[in-house]
């Protein structure tokens, strides 16, 4: 299975801003961003935008929302296609289907501190999802699914850290979630207003119908 393997905060560096992709040491004085604030390789900081600049503005939201959600080109492309096939806004049909992955929701729920942990422990098959192991992070939940974390993991180190972190973060609405029992139930699916996600899909848009 084909996945990114290098260094996490080089994609908040090439795009210039903090995309939260390591938990907690986003919020550190460690965090690259705040030491480096320039994009990575050797010439990083003499880099100068393309001469297409409307392109490249275009492309920087596209990578921007991929590496937000942890997802490849080609499984990306198959979002926004599946999108745009459906009634209303393409923009937010794309947002919404990347929201309703397993692997966002089981971050959401504050189970994980971050998307790329919340995908481990899925594949690692310490979540279920009606009860049932599921070790796909791209399975889609349904209004009235409920995610919850398998009984054995739940004194996992890393998921009572998350569940610690999650005190001070905003439970999204759309998500009932029960930190004390590791679970989480959907109970509609967010509007554009309820995904906290810094990118405008209307250039995702524009640069797919190019």
């Amino acid at each position: 299975m084909a996945r990114y393997k290098d260094a996490d905060c080089k994609l908040c560096r090439r795009e210039g801003m903090k995309l939260y992709l390591k938990g907690s040491k986003c919020e550190s004085p460690k965090c690259p961003v705040e030491k480096r604030p320039f994009p990575p390789g050797q010439h990083g900081r003499a880099r100068r935008p393309g001469r297409d600049k409307e392109y490249e503005v275009r492309l920087r939201e596209k990578q921007k929302a991929r590496r937000v959600y942890g997802v490849l080109e080609k499984q990306f492309r198959a979002y926004y296609d599946k999108a745009s096939r459906q009634k209303g806004s393409t923009g937010d049909n794309l947002l919404r289907l990347l929201e309703r992955r397993l692997d966002n929701v089981v971050f959401r729920s504050g189970f994980a501190q971050s998307r790329d942990d919340a995908r481990q422990l899925v594949l690692h098959r310490h979540v279920l999802l009606n009860g049932r192991i599921t070790k796909t992070p791209s399975a889609q939940v349904r209004i009235g699914d409920v995610v919850s974390v398998k009984e054995k993991s739940k004194s996992g180190v890393r998921v009572l850290e998350a569940r610690e972190r999650a005190q001070s973060r905003t439970i999204p609405s759309w998500i009932s979630t029960n930190l004390d029992s590791f679970e989480a139930q959907v109970l509609n699916f967010p509007e554009r207003a309820e995904i906290d996600v810094p990118v405008k899909e209307s250039f995702i848009v524009e640069f797919y119908s190019r």
